[in-house]
């Protein structure tokens, strides 16, 4: 009996395991009928509070409500931090990250991506008249960025001599070079366009430099769920392909808003 009952056991646990194995995240999504987003929450203009009315917006909520109307589902948004995103997709606790996110090989060994749907580069803002013009002139002066992003890493390998102070996010750092703490804030160019012109005088700051590193945004996917990459992935160039993509860009980058960057790259698309 004893026997019998340890077998019954393997059997339910393998059963159990199996129906795990296959399990499928698009599915669930479909079935629960919400997809689960990470976004930013305060970073002008990919995701922030509208302080007119209290709401979620940016260029990042837009296209992933793109993707949950083309999955046929809803969105539902989770804010996260450049430190947070990727451990709460390996964790489940969101289905996608849509949230400034560079794709970096080394992040691939946790969580899978999506093409890429937002090419950027890295600089840094400084005071005008700093006297800061590149990062040559970090040598030795402390710089701020945000704790677990690309950018710790790019100015320290582009400037070694300069002194990286990580903060929970980039409004905490830019606050940190108006009260002189740092020299300089560096991130994403249109991330640091954002908190520029989001300042109530945005004539004292100014963006220099070249670009530190290419930074091309995917969307971060948990591991081992084809299906679901495979959705987002034609969601997104249906999005590029049906014009929305350029629709969305201009209404958040076009020319006539506060954070204009022409679209100088294509998305790639598959036959």
């Amino acid at each position: 009996m004893r026997k019998l009952s340890m077998m019954v056991a393997l059997v339910l646990a393998f059963v159990l395991c199996a129906s795990m194995s296959f399990a499928d995240r698009l599915q669930d999504i479909k079935d629960r009928g919400v997809l689960i987003c990470g976004v930013k929450d305060a970073v002008v203009p990919f995701g922030f509070v509208d302080e007119k009315t209290n709401e979620l917006v940016g260029f990042d909520i837009d296209v992933c409500k793109y993707i949950a109307g083309k999955l046929g589902v809803k969105a539902d948004f989770k804010p996260v931090t450049s430190a947070t995103r990727i451990p709460m997709v390996a964790q489940g606790s969101i289905d996608i990250a849509a949230a400034s996110m560079t794709h970096k090989i080394a992040r691939d060994e946790t969580i899978d991506f999506s093409i890429t749907y937002f090419m950027d580069g890295q600089k840094i803002l400084v005071k005008k008249d700093s006297g800061i013009k590149s990062v040559a002139d970090l040598d030795g002066k402390k710089v701020g960025t945000a704790k677990g992003s690309t950018s710790e890493q790019n100015i320290l390998a582009s400037q070694p001599n300069c002194r990286v102070l990580s903060f929970e996010g980039y409004p905490q750092s830019f606050l940190a070079l108006k009260q002189g703490k740092v020299k300089a804030v560096t991130t994403d160019s249109t991330i640091l366009l954002g908190l520029k012109n989001s300042d109530p005088n945005p004539d004292q700051w100014e963006i220099v430099g070249d670009f530190i590193s290419p930074e091309p945004y995917g969307i971060g996917l948990p591991e081992n769920e084809s299906n679901l990459r495979d959705a987002i992935n034609i969601a997104l160039m249906d999005m590029w392909r049906s014009g929305e993509y350029v629709k969305t860009y201009n209404k958040w980058f076009g020319a006539d808003t506060k954070y204009n960057l022409p679209l100088t790259w294509k998305m790639e698309l598959w036959p």
